[in-house]
């Protein structure tokens, strides 16, 4: 059974000399394997994770132009309420289209 180490930050000069030792050799890369199909699909799906979730038919970024004095107060509202600014505006849209309709 392997012993477990302690993290790299707590260990003194010598600990960490002998836990790092093996990559102090020559050679290192020829120990290696290609990936299997399995290995590289999760890498791929690690490297592209992130990112907000998907909601209705997704997301666009637009420009618009607002007074600032407004801007300030849909800011602290927005904290307020912790929430982001764009959820803000979203959830004001939302309310007015609601309005409209009803």
């Amino acid at each position: 059974m392997k012993r477990k180490l302690k993290p790299y930050q707590q260990m003194t000069t010598a600990e960490l000399a002998e836990a790092t030792r093996q990559y102090d050799k020559p050679g290192t890369i020829d120990r290696t394997r290609p990936m299997t199909r399995a290995e590289r699909a999760k890498e791929r799906k690690a490297r592209h994770a992130g990112g907000r979730p998907r909601i209705g038919r997704g997301a666009e970024r637009i420009n618009i132009t607002i007074e600032r004095n407004l801007l300030a107060q849909t800011d602290a509202m927005a904290r307020q309420k912790k929430i982001g600014r764009s959820e803000m505006i979203a959830l004001g849209l939302k309310l007015l289209i609601r309005r409209k309709a009803g």
